[in-house]
Formats: C-alpha cells, structure tokens, sequence
C-alpha cells in the first residue's frame, strides 16, 4: 500500500546507506553494526534538522519577550476579537515569533520514520538488513512477534528508556513554556502550547507495534532532543545562546 515511487525510493536510498555503514562498522562493532549504524543514521538526521530546533527555542524566546505587548494588546481589544487577532498576527510575524515552529523538528522526522519501518519490515530496500540482528533479536523483530528469549529483555530495556527520556522531555517543554506565561501566546499557542507536552509519549506508544530497529531509531532521536534541548535551554549557555542569537 505505502510501496509507491518516492517511499519505494527513498527506502532504497536509506537501505543502501545503512548497509553501508554496517560495513564500515563491522571491525568495531562486530554483530551489531546494523544497529550502531542505526544509531549513527539517526544522529546524521538530527545534525540536519538542528537549525529548526534553534529556531524554535529562538522563537520562545522571541515570544517571551513580547509578553508585555500582547498584555496591552489584550487589553486595548478585550471588546474585539477580531481586532485582537489581527493586531496579534501583525505582532508575532514582525518579531518572527511562530508558535507552529515547535512541531516541526517532531513532524520532519516521521518520513524518516516511515523510511526505517518499511525497510525493516519488508524486503523493499533489498539490501538483506531483514536478517541483521542485535542481541540475538531480528531487527525486524516487534512485541506482537513474541518476547521469547533476549527479546522480552532487549524491549524492556529500550521502552524504559524511552519512556524515560519522554518524561523528562515533557517535563522541560512545560517548565519552558511556563515563563512565557499564557498572555504571550499567539493566535492558536494556546492549543500547540498543550499538545507538545504530549508529544513525547506517543512515542512510546509508537514503539509497541515498530520493528525493534525503528524503536532503536526513536530512542536515539528521543535521548538526542534531551540533549540537545538541555544545552539550548541551559540558563547561562553563553556560545548557545549567542548561537540562538546570531541566528
């Protein structure tokens, strides 16, 4: 169903490149050189996506610092919608403040994500990665397939961990999102500011019915964006912030 061109494509491209990798990791990481190829694709995707996520912590800030405009916005329109709408509009686009960039370092990863489900999953990418094994455990491996073995283990482990890394993730995006405060929300912040917090968890659910290797894939790209948010929003980061700033 999902077999047409661009996916058929892209899937073929991937494959190539993590076999690829596997080869050049062979002489150190022996028999898990398809996931540590894994881990190292997932990382390469990430270093490509890295400008949006400073553009969104500069976009929080950004919004931070307009909280006493919107507040008298707020109260100049509290008898026009309309007008408030239009004047918060006005507002946010000069300062280059867009409450919707959040999301998008979240949602460019899904076609990433289809690309490793598919590749695991099927004989698409014809590249033999269906046979790769890490611990014992097929890469193409999922839950509903059984936990018999160092699969029940291996599972358990790497949800933990993302379960894990989801709390804390949640955790810092509603802490982030508290000094802002609700008045210097935008038009439709409001509801984005509520669902990213939720974001983190769905993908853990997501890893109860993925092949072990696109579960290998959203732990690495999980503990990456705790990393990665950790330095961006560390108070006093100094090069970091005067990265964000520059940009």
């Amino acid at each position: 169903m999902l077999a047409f061109a661009p996916v058929h494509d892209a899937v073929g491209a991937a494959g190539a490149a993590l076999a690829h990798l596997t080869t050049l990791l062979e002489p150190i990481a022996g028999g898990a050189a398809t996931a540590a190829a894994i881990v190292l694709f997932t990382v390469a995707v990430r270093l490509l996506i890295s400008p949006l996520t400073v553009a969104q912590v500069r976009g929080e800030r950004r919004r931070a610092a307009l909280a006493p405009q919107v507040r008298e916005l707020r109260r100049r329109y509290a008898d026009d919608p309309a007008g408030l709408q239009r004047e918060l509009l006005a507002l946010y686009r000069s300062a280059g403040a867009n409450p919707v960039a959040g999301c998008l370092p979240l949602l460019l990863q899904a076609p990433v994500l289809l690309v490793t489900y598919r590749l695991f999953s099927t004989a698409e990418g014809g590249t033999g990665l269906l046979d790769e094994r890490l611990a014992g455990v097929a890469l193409g491996h999922h839950l509903g397939d059984g936990l018999a073995g160092a699969a029940g283990p291996l599972f358990a482990v790497l949800l933990a961990a993302l379960a894990a890394l989801a709390w804390w993730s949640s955790r810092r995006m509603r802490r982030a999102a508290v000094p802002a405060g609700a008045s210097a929300e935008g038009p439709g912040a409001a509801a984005v500011g509520r669902l990213l917090p939720l974001l983190p968890y769905a993908m853990v659910l997501a890893a109860l019915v993925l092949p072990l290797a696109a579960v290998l894939y959203l732990v690495t790209t999980t503990a990456w964006s705790a990393l990665e948010q950790a330095v961006l929003r560390r108070p006093g980061s100094g090069p970091a912030e005067a990265a964000i700033d520059r940009r």
